[in-house]
């Protein structure tokens, strides 16, 4: 019997907020259904229901034609349902084979669980993915790539009849891209339903056979990957064709002098790394996931300890002792990881904006509550904030919401910005939405701000940046001006032995 995945009329509601309405399609087993929409479709929420994480208002879900009630994640998985989310679900303090074998755990003679098993079980896993991790080591000792390479064999041991991947390539190698692919293949071969959540466009069109967009929490079209194209998808998606992402941007033509000059860092991953940045500029980093990028940046901001090495801005040698120090002299940085790195899930927006700027908040020692909410408000209305009120929490918000809250945290009338530092600043985020950060970018480099850019989408730092430093290994091997930012120039210098 062939394996399929059913939605019918798939209803929820929040306080405020339609999550979903009117879902209705099939995913049919050995084919890849993707799921397209900006962020707040819709999307996520609809893989919650799946795995039982939430429950839906009202609809049902079927299994090989046979609806289900799932009560819990614990019995969606019995039922033979796997979800890797975009939030890895590891335990830092377990090593790779715990994690892999969480909830499984074989038993040995004496009632314990079986280590031996689980380390040879492992290593053969690690083998079929062609992954050089320890078994033994701690999940919380491993980059993120890794840890969600961990997150996904864990699903794939589960060997269920089906798989939902939410953002899997997003802190992802190209090495490691290419073996979750491999993965997919297999999957298919197999007759298992995937189903398939990415905003990166190629990916889709390289893995998907059947593509559902979803708008607003709402069924937009269900197609045929090979009767669409890039143009098609997008107007479904936003409801509007939005052009040439990049060719309608402003860009800063009175880049000023240096502003930030680093010299010789060294921190435990990076080594002599030396570069300026002037007062206006985007200057983008590229590089491999492990090559020294983020460290370079979370020393400059005070969070890595430096072991040499100086720092000037605006000319004078500073020395931060703290990421305190360093917003206090106007750089900010957008982290990586907005989820566990750049804000309090479960406080309100207006607590996230208003958080680093306390002090200036507030008349002696009370908190001027009414400047606060302006503060938040204000950040609602000039990023475009998805909200029904400041006060809702930030965790029920969408990727692409989150990163506004922290960008509206370093950009208002309280925040003395000079330098604003972009850690993969589009991860996870919609195509739409990526154009309005695309133009913020833009927009800010005009005011004065400069900018530092880290993706690992090389087209962004290509189109965005004024300038392009290449790193490999915690070195800096190449520098580029955008007329000489090519895919083949900075591939090359990342890439280098």
């Amino acid at each position: 019997m062939q394996k399929s995945l059913e939605f019918r009329d798939i209803e929820k509601n929040y306080p405020g907020v339609r999550a979903l309405y009117g879902i209705n399609f099939k995913a049919e087993g050995g084919r890849v259904m993707a799921l397209m929409g900006e962020n707040g479709a819709g999307k996520s929420t609809l893989l919650k229901i799946l795995s039982a994480d939430i429950q839906p208002d009202i609809g049902q879900i079927l299994i090989n034609g046979e609806e289900v009630h799932f009560q819990s994640p614990v019995d969606a998985i019995r039922g033979g349902v796997s979800v890797i989310y975009q939030e890895r679900q590891l335990f830092a303090s377990l090593s790779v084979a715990e994690n892999i074998f969480c909830g499984d755990l074989p038993s040995n003679k004496l009632g314990g669980y079986d280590s031996r098993q689980i380390i040879k079980d492992t290593k053969e896993l690690l083998d079929k993915f062609g992954l050089d991790i320890d078994p033994y080591e701690k999940v919380g000792h491993l980059n993120v790539a890794h840890q969600q390479m961990v997150e996904i064999m864990k699903a794939y041991r589960r060997n269920t009849d089906i798989i939902a991947f939410d953002e899997p390539t997003a802190p992802l190698t190209e090495v490691e891209i290419k073996i979750l692919f491999g993965l997919i293949k297999l999957l298919k071969e197999e007759g298992k339903v995937v189903l398939y959540v990415s905003h990166r466009m190629n990916e889709i069109f390289q893995v998907a056979d059947d593509i559902v967009v979803l708008k607003d929490g709402g069924f937009v079209t269900q197609m045929k990957t090979s009767e669409c194209n890039e143009a098609m998808l997008i107007k479904a998606m936003v409801g509007r064709d939005i052009g040439d992402t990049y060719s309608n941007l402003v860009r800063n033509t009175n880049i000023g002098d240096v502003l930030l000059e680093v010299k010789n860092l060294k921190t435990l991953a990076v080594h002599d790394v030396s570069f300026t940045l002037r007062k206006g500029e985007i200057l983008g980093l590229s590089g491999l996931v492990g090559a020294g990028r983020t460290e370079t940046v979370r020393a400059i901001f005070g969070a890595d300890a430096i072991l040499e090495g100086e720092i000037y801005l605006e000319g004078k040698k500073v020395s931060f002792k703290s990421t305190r120090d360093a917003i206090d002299h106007g750089i900010m940085l957008c982290p990586e990881d907005r989820k566990e790195q750049g804000l309090i899930m479960r406080r309100t927006i207006r607590e996230n904006v208003a958080m680093p700027s306390i002090h200036k908040l507030s008349h002696w020692i009370f908190l001027d509550k009414k400047q606060v909410r302006n503060l938040a408000e204000e950040a609602v209305e000039d990023f475009d904030i998805k909200t029904p009120t400041v006060e809702k929490v930030v965790g029920e918000l969408s990727g692409g919401n989150q990163q506004k809250v922290i960008l509206g945290r370093w950009i208002n009338k309280v925040v003395d910005t000079k330098i604003l530092i972009l850690d993969e600043p589009t991860k996870g985020i919609d195509v739409g939405t990526k154009a309005e950060i695309y133009k913020l970018i833009c927009e800010l480099a005009c005011r004065g701000i400069s900018i530092i850019l880290i993706s690992s989408e090389l087209t962004e730092v290509i189109n965005l940046a004024d300038r392009v430093l290449v790193m490999h290994n915690g070195h800096i091997t190449g520098e580029f001006a955008r007329e000489d930012a090519t895919e083949e120039n900075v591939l090359a210098a990342a890439m280098l032995d």
